[in-house]
């Protein structure tokens, strides 16, 4: 893990059973941002969502990839980007989770929660990138 006075990074090799780090990553900067128990619990289910579709899906569980995660505080908001090094994907093609056809199907609804559960998200390198922001005080 790297610390900056106002970013903080962590990589991860791509096994699912690395994403029980980030509990504790996500604590720390809960910690160190002071940040509101309600705002923490939106925060690790995304970065957890995040991080879970970066190795899974972006790297293909191959623990000769890395998942990458940042935090960076910008003014009243914390940004936290999640990068694999897979090829991308269209977020915009994914089926909607709320559909009739989709509601009883196992999976497929990590990127609506993040989206439910962030102020703001943009995907960057052809989806390779998921940046989600939080409002603090």
């Amino acid at each position: 893990m790297n610390i900056r006075a106002d970013q903080v990074m962590l990589k991860l090799p791509s096994n699912p059973r690395n994403i029980s780090v980030v509990e504790s990553f996500v604590n720390r900067m809960v910690e160190k941002y002071r940040i509101s128990p309600d705002l923490h619990c939106n925060i690790l289910v995304s970065l957890t969502e995040a991080v879970n579709n970066a190795m899974i899906h972006g790297n293909c569980c191959d623990e000769s990839k890395n998942v990458s995660i940042q935090f960076k505080r910008l003014k009243d908001t914390l940004a936290v980007s999640v990068t694999d090094e897979g090829c991308g994907f269209d977020p915009f093609s994914l089926p909607d989770p709320t559909a009739p056809e989709n509601l009883t199907r196992c999976g497929g609804r990590g990127v609506f929660l993040i989206q439910k559960l962030s102020d703001a998200v943009r995907f960057h390198n052809n989806g390779s990138t998921v940046e989600m922001q939080f409002k603090i005080a």
